[in-house]
């Protein structure tokens, strides 16, 4: 039963968002024989003909490469050996890492064997550059031939109200600066050989089984010789093991902790202490596919709307006992891939946009953003006459609510948009509730920010919904359940679900996206956005 208070959602709410063919196509793209839609796999081929058909049954155009429905990312899949050697020594005492228990190292590079011996390590609080914010944790140290330790989030995550850097990042609120992906970024930049980030749950915003749960295993764009190289070594180090190492150098890590969140912090070396590894690796190319349909728009057609979600998930992978389990990926992100075929729906049930419409699935999201990074890189319609791209991460299945969530809100025009139109719904558009998570820099959506292209995330694990029934507890009951499942093999189809709350949010979507879709004006960043980049300047007025 509904709670009391403001009146139930009618079907207007979501109209033309069908919530039971959505369900439907979460069932079928979590099922077996998409065997959790890894890329380069059995499953990704199963699921981009899925995808293609679908497209087709909708009435769309190929938006592909050379008139066809995709796009080719070239890419690189590389899985570490589960026996693979780690070890820190000080002064002669050595302490072992065991990988996915103490350590998570995976590689981007296409080697047979990573080999480190004897290198040294440097703790470089947070790992963070940041001239804009007075902020650099480097101080020019030399980090080429080393081993970087980081801190997971910002350097004003954990700073009480009284100190200096509370508020400098932003506070709660996470910046790309907190990001592992920044992070490793600056280590390459640096010339280490290794980088290592300390797993915190809060700030991580996941605890240690998610980051051991794709067994180190890593994905990365197939890069020519002009690319920036990764960190030869990358990975995680859990809490636990992270302060026997520091205590084995004599160091406490709780007492650096506090030393990071000062800018006049300097990097500390791990007194006579260094790491070695030997670790074997099976290293695969492949050819992995984005799917993309269009509708061409009758006034502008060189002005494009895009709306995307990722298909990728985690694939299948053997148990303890040597059972195959399937990481689905039914909500994250079967649920995006259903709205925005509905949406397509939407718009194919009217007349012609005055733009380009374009609907992606891409590729590789789960392993770094690959498959919009390839767009972006490569694009299939001039970036700087993108209006607009609206992303679609993870959508609630716990029925209606009065409230709905922005991502990184403050970015940009399309978010007032998006406030308008939940208020067409009789329901109040939000912050996120938890933007410590760093969401907004943790889905396809920002590289298109980052290359100037106004963005929308609708990404319902933002926080607790209002639920028509059962009120913020039962929101929050449903996202606590749903984050237990966070991309683990729980993440299945349910017939019991409530899609009534994800088809508002998905209407919410197309209703901002229409309006774009049917003009000549262009969305705005706002002038406290960090995101924005050079298309921006080169729109047209």
């Amino acid at each position: 039963m509904l709670t009391a208070g403001a009146p139930p959602p009618s079907a207007g709410d979501s109209a033309p968002i069908d919530p039971a063919r959505m369900s439907d196509m979460i069932r079928t793209l979590a099922s077996d024989p998409f065997e959790g839609r890894a890329p380069g796999t059995h499953g990704e081929a199963v699921t981009t003909d899925w995808l293609i058909r679908t497209f087709q049954k909708l009435g769309l155009e190929p938006g592909g490469e050379n008139g066809g429905w995709t796009q080719d990312v070239p890419m690189i899949r590389t899985t570490p050996s589960v026996s693979g050697q780690m070890a820190a020594e000080t002064n002669g005492q050595k302490l072992s890492f065991t990988q996915l228990r103490d350590i998570c190292l995976s590689t981007l590079l296409p080697e047979d064997r990573i080999r480190i011996s004897q290198a040294p390590m440097v703790f470089v609080g947070y790992g963070v550059r940041a001239p804009e914010r007075h902020w650099d944790d480097y101080k020019g140290t030399d980090l080429k031939g080393k081993v970087a330790v980081f801190l997971v989030n910002d350097p004003d995550f954990d700073a009480g109200p009284s100190e200096p850097v509370s508020g400098r990042f932003g506070g709660r609120t996470m910046t790309y600066y907190g990001r592992w992906t920044y992070k490793f970024e600056e280590a390459a930049r640096r010339g280490a050989i290794a980088a290592l980030i300390v797993h915190d749950t809060p700030g991580a915003s996941y605890p240690w089984s998610t980051v051991i749960a794709p067994g180190g295993q890593a994905y990365d764009i197939a890069r020519d010789g002009s690319s920036e190289k990764p960190v030869p070594l990358q990975g995680w180090i859990e809490g636990g093991a992270a302060k026997a190492l520091f205590s084995q150098a004599g160091l406490d890590l709780a007492a650096l902790r506090v030393q990071a969140r000062s800018a006049d912090f300097r990097p500390v070396t791990l007194p006579s202490t260094f790491l070695s590894v030997d670790l074997p690796v099976k290293s695969e190319r492949l050819t992995s596919r984005n799917v993309i349909g269009k509708i061409t728009g009758t006034k502008y057609p060189d002005e494009t709307v895009i709306f995307g979600a990722h298909w990728d998930a985690f694939g299948q992978q053997k148990d303890a006992g040597g059972r195959t389990v399937i990481r689905r990926g039914a909500i994250d992100d079967g649920s995006g891939i259903a709205a925005i075929a509905e949406i397509a729906r939407a718009f194919r049930a009217g007349p012609k946009p005055d733009r380009t419409v374009m609907f992606a699935a891409w590729t590789g999201e789960e392993r770094g953003l690959l498959g919009s990074s390839w767009y972006v890189t490569h694009p299939l319609a001039p970036l700087e006459k993108t209006a607009a791209n609206f992303t679609i991460d993870v959508l609630q299945m716990a029925g209606p609510a009065r409230n709905a969530f922005i991502i990184g809100a403050g970015q940009d025009s399309l978010q007032d948009m998006f406030a308008a139109a939940a208020r067409t719904q009789g329901r109040v558009a939000e912050p996120e509730a938890a933007p410590e998570r760093g969401a907004f820099y943790r889905a396809d959506h920002l590289p298109f920010a980052r290359a100037g292209v106004p963005v929308l995330a609708v990404m319902d694990m933002a926080g607790a919904f209002d639920l028509y029934d059962g009120g913020r507890e039962a929101g929050k009951k449903w996202l606590t359940g749903y984050m237990a499942c966070y991309h683990q093999a729980c993440d299945a189809w349910n017939a019991g679900w409530d899609l009534r709350g994800a088809a508002q949010d998905t209407a919410l979507v197309w209703l901002s996206g229409r309006q774009i879709a049917f003009s000549h004006s262009w969305p705005t960043w706002k002038p406290i956005s960090d995101i924005r980049q050079r298309s921006a300047d080169r729109r047209p007025e």
